[in-house]
């Protein structure tokens, strides 16, 4: 469907790309990696065309059309409602349906035959185009990603950057092209859509590549993985976990390789050292500088595993209790949020907020901090130091600071060895201190606030949503760190990977109220899983028994016990009248389906009057028929 042959791609005579190859197939579903800076967003730019490439060429079928979600859509704005925007994906459906519309505006002066037979032709493309239900499925992705169907009319304007780049996915999904292409699209997505764009990624008909830093969400939706590493594509035959270990096996291989080719470089140049003046060995000696020139030298591995290797310090620890909430009650307006909540955090207290956006995960995170005003009690325990990390807060850092300055304001009292440590665990290393925060992306300032977190001497750390903008291997960093800190922390995050590898207690808003799972994530869904069935037994409604005389709820008065017998043979009539019914009205539709019918004008108002008069016909009996019912239903109580 598409190839990547022998790609080049420069930055300032930097090779980002040489010689790289890579072959898209329908229907695969590829997840693309590496670490940030190597590549991963250029690549698909220049599949889709925004950047040219410096060499090599890209090769994609006639039919193949690309689809591509990048950050760039954040400042996309529109004055349209969303789901207007959604339904801009069926534009062919769109222009369709202007056309009817303008053919049935010129019936009303022009009856003939060409007319019908234009009208005729349109609406059989359209149906052919599904149009009558484009409505239903915009809705149904714009829901299923998040929104609740009261926004659905709201302009695209009204919402934040993350929700407008949920209804520009929202309609990638549903141009459905060849080739569906994502960069970080779980970055603005909470844990519900996350998981609904899994499944829906998992039957996508086309072919899908995806840059995520989600571990979780590339092992559920990708079947191959391509590693973007010193400027070449690598590709593994299985999802992220597959790749990860098929990676070490293969770089087992390549250093048992280089390192045996080494041993016999070294025998050879000590070969041609030890006889290079001698006469008789001359042919020999000239014979084994040809083979070495001719070598194809195997690289040394460079693995990009870091390890966290520095140690947190507290100038001291809190008490026991580090913050209580009793009776808390929030809302914004007619917005409830917590209403009469309780809850506790101990020391070594380890807590995930999760939940869908809108249920106030970050609200009460400010609670918490006590930034937040509300109604009730918070009570912050003794000797505790917060440190409170955000994404509004990378705005706070000093853009003129180089990263190292930056660090040595953080009131930790580390020394610039330390903090070289500190920022070579966070991908800083040599003369990348000295880099200005202003020149930064949006992961590199993101890993800078995190590590001004971590080193701050805080007992107490709240952190919302701290692995957005960071690549793979800086989740990674950031789960060894919060694995090795001994204090307390609460954090609201999607990444499930990250929630598993950190939390012991798992925090959720329900009902207006905190509710507390005290275990691992993996053991908070196994959980879940068995209260599922249990809440639907709860929650379905009691069978309706309308057996009449003989069954056990029958009533004993005679009176009733007529009224019963008549009221189920009623029952029974009716129910045979509304099925003959619906015979007939499925004969008149298709009769009506007939583009033939409408070119007689009085045969096809004919046709639409009967309709009409079933329709009205067939809300009357099934009034009857559930006032019949209900009159039974009380009988039996």
């Amino acid at each position: 469907m598409l190839s990547i042959n022998n790609l080049s791609y420069y930055i300032g005579g930097r090779p980002l790309y040489e010689n790289a190859s890579l072959h898209i197939k329908p229907k695969d579903k590829i997840g693309l990696v590496g670490l940030n800076g190597t590549g991963k967003s250029t690549l698909l730019k220049i599949i889709h065309g925004d950047l040219q490439p410096s060499g090599g060429e890209i090769q994609k079928a006639k039919d193949c059309s690309i689809g591509f979600l990048n950050q760039d859509l954040l400042s996309y704005q529109s004055e349209d409602s969303i789901l207007d925007v959604a339904l801009e994906a069926f534009k062919e459906t769109l222009s369709l349906q202007e056309e009817i519309d303008r053919v049935l505006k010129q019936m009303e002066t022009d009856y003939s035959d060409q007319i019908l037979q234009k009208l005729a032709h349109l609406q059989d493309r359209f149906e052919a185009n599904e149009g009558y239900t484009i409505k239903a499925k915009a809705e149904e992705v714009l829901e299923g990603i998040g929104f609740q169907t009261k926004d659905l009319a709201r302009p695209l304007r009204t919402f934040s950057g993350g929700w407008r780049m949920r209804v520009m996915l929202s309609k990638l999904l549903l141009e459905k092209p060849s080739l569906l292409m994502l960069d970080e699209p779980t970055n603005h997505l909470d844990l519900p859509s996350i998981q609904w764009v899994e499944n829906y990624l998992k039957a996508y008909e086309g072919a899908v590549v995806v840059v995520s830093h989600d571990q979780t969400f590339l092992n559920n939706c990708t079947e191959t993985t391509v590693e973007v590493s010193q400027g070449n594509l690598t590709s593994y035959a299985g999802n992220y976990a597959f790749y990860k270990k098929e990676k070490v096996a293969r770089e087992e291989i390549q250093q048992n390789a280089y390192e045996n080719q080494q041993q016999m470089i070294k025998q050879t140049e000590r070969f041609i050292e030890r006889f290079r003046a001698k006469a008789t060995k001359s042919n020999q000696v000239q014979s084994r500088v040809k083979a070495l020139d001719r070598l194809d030298r195997v690289s040394e591995v460079v693995r990009d595993e870091v390890s966290v290797n520095f140690k947190f310090k507290f100038s001291q620890k809190s008490g026991r209790d580090v913050v209580v909430l009793d009776g808390v009650s929030k809302s914004f307006g007619s917005l409830q949020i917590l209403d009469n909540a309780h809850a506790r955090i101990e020391r070594g207290d380890k807590i995930a907020l999760i939940g869908a956006n809108g249920k106030g995960k970050s609200t009460l995170l400010r609670i918490i901090d006590g930034s937040e005003p509300i109604d009730g009690r918070r009570e912050e325990g003794y000797n505790v130091i917060k440190s409170f990390f955000a994404q509004h807060q990378l705005e706070a850092l000093g853009i003129n600071n180089e990263i190292l300055q930056e660090l040595s304001q953080a009131g930790s009292k580390k020394t610039e060895t330390e903090l070289r440590n500190v920022l070579g665990c966070f991908l800083f290393t040599n003369d990348d201190v000295f880099k200005k925060i202003k020149v930064l992306s949006g992961g590199e300032k993101s890993r800078v606030a995190l590590a001004k977190t971590l080193i701050s001497e805080a007992n107490f750390l709240l952190l919302d949503e701290p692995t957005n903008h960071l690549d793979i291997q800086s989740v990674n960093i950031l789960i060894q760190a919060l694995q090795q800190y001994e204090g307390t922390f609460v954090t609201v995050s999607h990444d499930r990977l990250f929630i598993q590898g950190v939390a012991n207690k798992i925090w959720y808003i329900e009902d207006h109220k905190i509710k507390e799972y005290p275990g691992s994530y993996d053991e908070y869904v196994y959980w879940r899983s068995q209260q599922a069935p249990k809440e639907e037994k709860a929650a379905a409604p009691p069978k309706k028994d309308t057996r009449s005389a003989g069954s056990d709820r029958a009533p004993t008065d005679p009176g009733q016990k007529k009224r019963m017998r008549e009221n189920a043979l009623a029952l029974e009539k009716l129910e045979e009248e509304i099925t003959a019914l619906e015979t007939k009205k499925s004969a008149l539709e298709n009769l009506m389906a007939d583009p033939t019918v409408y070119e007689n004008e009085a045969r096809m108002q004919e046709l639409q009057t009967d309709y009409a008069s079933l329709l009205k016909i067939e809300g009357s009996l099934n009034k009857k028929w559930e006032n019949l019912a209900e009159e039974i239903d009380n009988l039996q109580e």
